[in-house]
């Protein structure tokens, strides 16, 4: 089985029955459909060439998840992340969990520290219930763009992640996005390029963290966590087999890059397995449609 951890409804031009075409032809069983709920003053509109509704409910909403879901029993795990800052977001998580069986908080993509008291206090009710958190961060870069915004952070970067992360320990916490995997090489390049190359250096945070914090996952998906491979094949064989238990496939995308880097590393059976649906299976049971 094949399950891809992170994905998206209406994406880059792939309408339902597009989408389940494309997995199909990738052997994807099963995908993990995030929400991206957030103001629309906080993120790029470039994104609006690829996400046909905005507005109300985010850049992705979450009613279009569900109607992936409700036209194709089976296929879909649900997710959906009601930003913190909101005063009824744990109640509206709540509803979606207990209305809809959403399994996942996720996409949580905010221009927030994610250490915020409110933030924290949603990631604990996940914890509670057992709800993995997709988490995406992203440093600012200079883009020498002025407006809308010069350029686009989220979540603050690594260290708002890590005490919140160390705040809640009974959370599962998925880390995502070039913030994130850019800090799997110990060098200076996670604020300076979103996508850095090189071989891997000792000393990055990515595997401190996940080296101290049992509820610290890997969410492999978009060319941040393929490029975090990529960039040094030799170091990511002994990466996945010592976090073996922790790391997710996923694409964010509709390519099978990550099928064809994962498949050329030589991995045992069992690791594989584990990535491609193991983990992801401890963290969101499948449901019987």
């Amino acid at each position: 089985m094949i399950i891809d951890a992170h994905n998206h409804p209406d994406w880059h031009g792939h309408s339902l029955d597009k989408y389940l075409a494309n997995m199909n032809r990738h052997g994807i069983d099963v995908a993990w459909l995030l929400a991206w709920e957030c103001p629309p003053d906080e993120y790029d509109p470039s994104y609006n060439y690829c996400i046909p509704e905005t507005g109300a409910g985010g850049p992705i909403p979450f009613a279009r998840c569900r109607s992936y879901a409700e036209r194709a029993p089976g296929r879909f795990v649900l997710g959906y992340a009601p930003d913190p800052r909101r005063p009824d977001a744990i109640d509206r998580l709540r509803a979606a969990v207990e209305i809809f069986g959403v399994q996942v908080c996720g996409e949580l993509k905010l221009r927030m520290m994610y250490d915020n008291p409110d933030a924290l206090r949603l990631f604990r009710f996940c914890g509670e219930r057992r709800i993995p958190v997709t988490v995406h961060v992203d440093y600012e870069f200079k883009t020498g763009v002025v407006y809308p915004r010069p350029s686009w952070w989220y979540g603050g970067g690594i260290e708002p992640l890590e005490r919140a992360v160390r705040k809640c320990p009974d959370t599962v916490f998925l880390g995502h996005a070039p913030g994130f995997w850019s800090h799997i090489s110990g060098d200076d390049q996670y604020d300076k390029a979103m996508y850095p190359a090189g071989k891997v250096q000792p000393g990055g945070r990515v595997v401190e963290l996940m080296r101290t914090c049992p509820n610290l996952y890997g969410d492999l998906s978009a060319g941040s966590g393929c490029n975090a491979l990529k960039r040094d094949p030799e170091f990511a064989k002994a990466f996945i087999l010592e976090f073996q238990d922790r790391l997710l496939y996923a694409r964010d995308y509709f390519d099978n890059a990550h099928q064809e880097f994962l498949n050329s590393l030589g991995l045992p059976a069992g690791v594989l397995d584990k990535l491609y649906s193991g983990n992801a299976l401890k963290l969101a049971p499948l449901k019987t449609p």
